[in-house]
């Protein structure tokens, strides 16, 4: 392997690098444009053939980030849920391509990248209005550095621009605590609740920690009221279109959330009043049937839900997904391990528990110093009585 450099500009060089097809044996030249001094041009050629020596050389292209983007999305689509893809799409064409999408792909640097995340922060609203949120411009490094992957698997790029950036420059994002309802408020959201079609969503998410797409996918065959516990199997996901489907439990995973003594009382309450309501319309209800539905039957779409708990729960200044943070923090209020607490909210693992609920970690921690105080006070005490 063999390379060498040419002046065509003051300032712009050529990069000439030399070698044998293995095939036919005959010399094949690739050329390389680089912008600088000398000694630059040098070091970028003795890098290009330590590359293509080592066998991670890239062929020199003028595809752009955005065609890329365009490409990524088609590949990823049969592989992510649809309002996966559909929030990746809009992350991907309406944040990152009008900043990053004219640069050509092989030649995007960690400063760009960097750059970007700035002028986003500042002017990154496509209306004008000012810059993007940290949690937004967060979402994009997220995307991004996942498309870069894929080019660089792809061998596109000799290497991920986004992974080369410091934490220190990718977006933070301060964690705001969510809004939660203590006993005696939800007490009085129940009593204001209990008539109404949304008493059963209230109670699947405070006593039980469910998702909003969980509660409105579950059917009763996965409900066992004689044994006290629930199966969370799926999710039901709406997109922006207003497309619904029913897809697996988040992260793949489904589990098993036991239901307390109140939540069964309510639930076989619901059923016998659900299943009157059917037989009204004619049909005969059964295991296959949501436990939360329409009047006439139908599903409950996710966003409706929401829809009408916020409105509902506005007195109390908490949201439906507050109601399922409220239970995490009645949990660990209570003392409850947070391996336990993991398992009934179905995060993937309990660093993203602690993380979540950090907030409430600090009372905990006073606790448990007060009891090896006090477990350790008894036995010194014990022991100078002996010795005594």
């Amino acid at each position: 392997m063999k390379g060498s450099i040419k002046e065509r500009s003051p300032g712009h060089w050529a990069i000439i690098l030399d070698q044998r097809d293995p095939a036919t044996g005959k010399r094949r030249r690739k050329w390389h444009s680089f912008k600088g001094n000398k000694r630059g041009a040098q070091t970028e050629c003795a890098r290009l053939i330590s590359e293509m020596n080592g066998g991670d050389y890239v062929e020199p292209s003028k595809l752009t980030l955005a065609q890329f983007l365009d490409r990524w999305l088609k590949h990823i689509k049969p592989n992510v849920s649809p309002r996966t893809h559909e929030r990746y799409e809009q992350i991907a064409l309406k944040n990152i391509a009008p900043l990053l999408g004219a640069k050509v792909l092989s030649k995007l640097q960690p400063i760009d990248i960097s750059q970007a995340y700035s002028k986003a922060l500042e002017s990154g609203r496509r209306d004008g209005s000012g810059g993007l949120s940290p949690r937004t411009v967060h979402h994009m490094h997220r995307v991004l550095f996942s498309a870069l992957g894929q080019a660089e698997r792809w061998r596109l790029i000799a290497r991920n621009p986004a992974a080369l950036l410091e934490k220190r420059d990718r977006p933070k994002i301060e964690r705001k605590p969510v809004r939660t309802i203590d006993a005696p408020a939800t007490a009085a959201a129940f009593d204001a609740a209990r008539e109404r079609r949304l008493f059963i969503p209230l109670i699947l998410a405070t006593l039980c920690g469910l998702r909003r797409g969980e509660i409105t996918a579950l059917r009763w065959r996965c409900v066992d009221l004689d044994k006290g516990q629930l199966a969370v199997v799926a999710s039901t996901e709406q997109t922006d279109a207003g497309t619904i489907r029913e897809k697996e439990a988040k992260s793949g995973r489904a589990r098993t959330v036991a239901l307390p003594s109140m939540a069964v009382e309510e639930l076989r309450r619901w059923r016998v009043l659900q299943a009157e309501e059917m037989l009204r319309l004619g049909v005969r209800a059964d295991d296959d049937l949501h436990v939360v539905t329409q009047v006439e039957g139908s599903p409950l779409q996710p966003r409706s839900l929401t829809h009408s708990v916020s409105e509902f729960l506005k007195v109390w200044g908490v949201t439906l997904h507050g109601l399922r943070h409220s239970h995490a923090s009645h949990m660990l209020a209570s003392n409850i391990h947070p391996k336990i607490v993991q398992e009934r909210l179905g995060h993937s693992s309990i660093a993203i528990t602690m993380d979540i609920y950090s907030h409430l970690m600090p009372n905990m921690q006073g606790e448990a110093a007060a009891t090896v105080d006090g477990v350790l006070r008894a036995a010194i005490n014990k022991r100078t009585d002996d010795v005594g």
